[in-house]
């Protein structure tokens, strides 16, 4: 598992607090932002993501419900919107990350809770 895929699930799973992979996510060069942005769209989509998700998530990822990677991660299709918020300026690209793993977060743990519930052999689950 590579570090970002650690972290990146770390967080979703609450071992690694939402500050702290903002810390981490800040110290990356803007290239491996969007790499790790695009990561994060791709679990999301693996934890089939839902605009439901999309709203739980803006609640807890500290951006205002108006700027523009909360306005975007609620609306369908999400799949694009998600698309969208990556392609933003690098301006964005906290908010972006924020929005994108907390609601990441909020669809992987009802995955877990749902489908992988007692017998999930996911490496990615199992990082306790």
């Amino acid at each position: 598992m590579k570090s970002s895929e650690r972290i990146l699930n770390e967080m979703a799973q609450g071992l690694l607090s939402l500050e702290e992979g903002v810390r981490w996510f800040s110290s990356l060069d803007e290239d491996e932002k969007k790499e790790v942005l695009h990561e994060i769209v791709r679990y999301a989509m693996q934890a089939h993501i839902t605009t439901q998700d999309g709203r739980e998530g803006v609640e807890i990822s500290g951006v205002k419900p108006t700027m523009t990677p909360a306005v975007l991660i609620v609306r369908e299709p999400i799949i694009e919107r998600m698309g969208t918020i990556i392609n933003l300026p690098p301006a964005e690209n906290a908010k972006a990350f924020r929005v994108l793993i907390s609601a990441f977060s909020v669809a992987d743990t009802r995955r877990r809770e749902t489908e992988c519930r007692g017998a999930c052999s996911h490496e990615w689950h199992n990082l306790e």
